[in-house]
């Protein structure tokens, strides 16, 4: 326990910020066809379904994402008599309300076509990837994101892991150019507009949208306006409308999950740091405040009375005001300091 205490000057502190990234790549395979869908979790709710890396009863899965799917009551697909209209509703409200939130009358915003939330182009029906907190960290990195989705006669089947692409068209979407474009106006942070490779960007040619701290792609259901949506579970084939109409939630998300070709994106881990620097003059922890440092009132380490006096510094305790302990920093060698000499120790600490 240290006796003497010195305090932090302004210019002993400096706070930093360090964003690492790092690139996960996922096939389509993963999430369509290698492990005969054991690695997809699907619940009695019926309202979404997870994907895991490997099945997920084995300890050694990791949650990849959730998939779900809805619309506005304001489309023209919703109606009562619709295979869990409510629940495709609820979740459309649901996943609207947190990402771009209410109007001034507080009714529910919808999801808009090119973000700026005015009365333009609507998204109203969507499939949502709910990444986890494993794959986003703290957020998506801007400019990272490309979905490779399969919009023609083919699809990924169960227990497979090659599908025949000759017969189906590719759809690639991604976040191209949101580096320097992304928008601010969600209650859950910084977001885009998602675009396919062969169209322009502009106010009529988005098709979903990226929420980066959020972890959350939307992507419109339009985009397999011209295919045939199917999957290996017994369904005929049929169009997009049909599927989420016709079709309960679960089977909708499959029939999406089995169109993914491939999809990659960085994350971000934000490290911020504080770096202290404890400067100790000549004149100052020349001694030790360990009782071994004297025997019989003589000081260890002088041999005689002229020597100077001499300590080995080892730790740092950083102290509150109150002079309670709150970090320890160990040094890797213990360093000489008698008064002859002056050093500074840098401390960082990571949060």
């Amino acid at each position: 326990m240290a006796t003497i205490y010195k305090p932090f000057l302004n210019d002993d502190m400096s706070s930093t910020r360090t964003l690492l990234h790092e690139s996960i790549p996922l096939t389509g395979t993963i999430v369509s066809g290698t492990y005969s869908d054991n690695n997809v979790k699907n619940f009695s709710h019926g309202m979404f379904q997870s994907v895991y890396d490997y099945p997920y009863l084995s300890s050694s899965s990791n949650h990849v994402f959730d998939i779900t799917c809805g619309y506005s009551s304001k489309s023209a697909l919703s109606s009562s008599s619709n295979s869990q209209n409510s629940k495709k509703i609820a979740i459309y409200n649901q996943m609207a309300q947190v990402l771009v939130g209410h109007d001034v009358t507080g009714s529910i915003l919808r999801f808009d076509r090119d973000g700026d939330l005015t009365d333009g182009a609507k998204l109203n029906e969507v499939y949502f990837l709910n990444l986890s907190r494993l794959v986003t960290k703290d957020e998506i990195k801007k400019g990272t994101f490309s979905l490779s989705l399969l919009t023609g006669s083919s699809y990924i089947a169960r227990g497979t892991q090659s599908w025949n692409l000759s017969s189906s068209a590719r759809l690639t979407i991604s976040d191209a150019g949101a580096a320097t474009s992304y928008k601010t106006n969600s209650p859950a942070g910084e977001y885009s507009v998602l675009y396919t490779s062969s169209a322009e960007p502009n106010s009529s040619s988005g098709v979903g949208l990226l929420y980066y701290q959020a972890g959350v792609a939307v992507v419109t259901a339009s985009v397999f306006d011209d295919s045939i949506m199917s999957n290996d579970a017994g369904l005929s084939l049929d169009k997009v409308d049909s599927i989420l109409t016709g079709s309960t939630i679960q089977v909708a998300s499959d029939s999406f999950r089995h169109r993914i070709d491939n999809f990659t994106l960085n994350n971000t881990t934000e490290l911020n740091s504080t770096i202290y620097f404890c400067r100790v003059n000549h004149n100052e922890y020349n001694y030790s405040a360990n009782p071994t440092y004297t025997s019989g009132s003589k000081i260890r380490v002088k041999n005689n009375t002229l020597d100077n006096p001499t300590s080995y510094i080892t730790t740092v305790g950083l102290y509150s005001a109150d002079n309670e302990l709150l970090a320890v920093a160990k040094l890797s060698e213990p360093l000489k300091k008698d008064p002859t000499n002056e050093m500074i120790l840098r401390v960082r600490l990571d949060y």
